[in-house]
């Protein structure tokens, strides 16, 4: 078995005309639901390019903050490389460090050799469901003058992902079948509203 925690999540994607039947059955079968807005930014090693040219893949570092909530902490994580298709086709199964920071995660991440390459804004609504997280947003652009994001367009697509809410090991106890048949439950819970699938990302 292997030392690795792991991310076991599914996606999807729909449009606005379809958020109020989606909202509906979502909330119906959680146990929590309430509204979010965060800010997550992507750094990159400072050697990527060499690593890219010698053929490696460089792992990402990712910096995430819920912006409705006052007292909320940087969360920085890293995935690496999903596991293969053939053994798990129905779900992204995902290794997953996470780490929370207190004070400025920004000049930390940068302290760790990593240089900021992108960041995204998120708005929408997240769901807990026993040991998963549903996060159903639209991605704001953000202003390059104000480097704040502007809401986005009405016709802008929502995303879904399904996924474990921490991260969990595969054990004997815990195998990752049992998440993978969490978040597959959601899928079929969803079907004929909404395709929720494994994703290479």
């Amino acid at each position: 078995m292997s030392s690795h925690q792991y991310e076991v999540a599914i996606f999807g994607e729909f449009f606005s005309q379809d958020l109020p039947a989606i909202l509906n059955r979502i909330t119906l079968h959680s146990e929590s639901a309430h509204k979010m807005h965060s800010r997550e930014i992507v750094f990159e090693p400072f050697d990527a390019q060499f690593q890219r040219d010698a053929g490696g893949d460089p792992v990402l570092l990712r910096a995430r903050k819920e912006l409705l909530e006052p007292e909320a902490k940087w969360l920085l994580y890293s995935y690496l490389k999903p596991e293969s298709v053939r053994a798990y086709p129905e779900a992204t199964v995902r290794p997953w460090a996470t780490c929370q920071v207190v004070g400025d995660a920004l000049s930390f991440a940068s302290a760790l050799g990593y240089i900021r390459r992108s960041q995204i804004y998120k708005r929408g609504y997240v769901f807990r469901r026993g040991p998963l997280v549903i996060q159903m947003f639209q991605q704001e652009v953000v202003d390059p003058k104000t480097q704040k994001p502007v809401p986005a367009h009405t016709d802008t697509l929502w995303e879904v992902e399904v996924k474990t809410a921490t991260p969990v090991r595969n054990t004997q106890e815990t195998p990752l079948s049992q998440s993978v048949d969490a978040v597959l439950d959601v899928q079929l819970l969803m079907k004929g509203l909404l395709d929720l699938r494994r994703q290479d990302v």
